[in-house]
């Protein structure tokens, strides 16, 4: 898994005879979750596109519909350390971070690192807390460190932020900052359950049924398949398209897209 690949006709079919083994990877990991989770297979899927490609998650939903308990499933499979901070108006950087605390018997100053430093970082209601507290976040997401008084500590791999917010009409939230938003590889929006879902759920949770979440891949096996995402071939015409697809965002005149129209309709068409 350590050697580089190029684009040989030779080396592609070793990235595709790999690839082949880590889907059945993770077909085995989203029947896993299932065990747990009814429906939700579209967000499954997103949340470990996420995983796999390094990059932080950002739920939102109204209250009820199991982010947390999803994010939760998903760390006891790939067998990491994991960790949940409840974001409210009170909590303080420190919390999530850690501080220098005083130590009286040796009279020094020592760091009591904060949850920051685990594998999997479950953020829950992130928007319940003020911009000052989600920007604790921010240099950790970015560059997998944290500075504490003047102290730099890198953060253990693999280190995923998986953070829940309510819609922002809720009483008591905050817009997330455009620096903390930026931080996300993706957002991910959770719908309510079908009739047919909803009548599985409740047979499960009113049932004696106890459901036991088997750990199916290690932290190394994670970076593995990180490494591996990253030398996956892509053609020049796929770059490309992509390339395309971000500069009509930026730029949207020079591909006779308006885009403001666009939004209108859509906010029109949900009232």
């Amino acid at each position: 898994m350590n050697e580089t690949f190029s684009t040989s006709d030779e080396n592609i079919q070793k990235l595709t005879d790999i690839s082949i083994n880590y889907s059945k990877t993770i077909s085995n990991i989203i029947e896993e979750i299932k065990k747990n989770i009814v429906g939700q297979d579209d967000v499954i899927k997103k949340i470990i596109i996420s995983i796999i490609s390094d990059g932080h998650v950002l739920l939102e939903s109204v209250p009820g519909l199991a982010k947390t308990l999803m994010i939760k499933t998903m760390a006891d499979i790939f067998s990491v350390d994991n960790v949940r901070i409840q974001f409210t108006p009170d909590l303080l950087p420190a919390d999530i971070l850690g501080t220098k605390i005083y130590k009286n018997n040796s009279e020094t100053f020592e760091i009591q690192k904060g949850p920051i430093f685990h594998n999997f970082i479950l953020a829950d209601e992130i928007n319940r807390a003020p911009p000052k507290v989600q920007s604790a976040l921010l240099e950790a997401m970015q560059e997998k460190q944290v500075s504490i008084h003047g102290e730099t500590f890198q953060l253990n791999k693999p280190f995923l932020v998986l953070a829940t917010q309510n819609p922002i009409e809720n009483e008591g939230t905050y817009k997330l900052p455009e620096a903390q938003v930026d931080r996300f590889a993706l957002k991910i929006l959770i719908t309510y359950p079908t009739k047919e879902q909803e009548i599985k759920i409740i047979e499960r949770n009113t049932g004696n049924l106890e459901i036991k979440i088997n750990p199916i891949l290690q932290s190394k096996e994670i970076l593995e398949m990180q490494k591996f995402n990253a030398e996956i071939y892509a053609d020049n015409i796929i770059l490309k398209y992509v390339a395309s697809i971000i500069d009509a965002t930026r730029n949207p005149d020079k591909y006779n897209l308006d885009l403001n129209n666009i939004y209108v309709t859509k906010v029109r068409a949900i009232q």
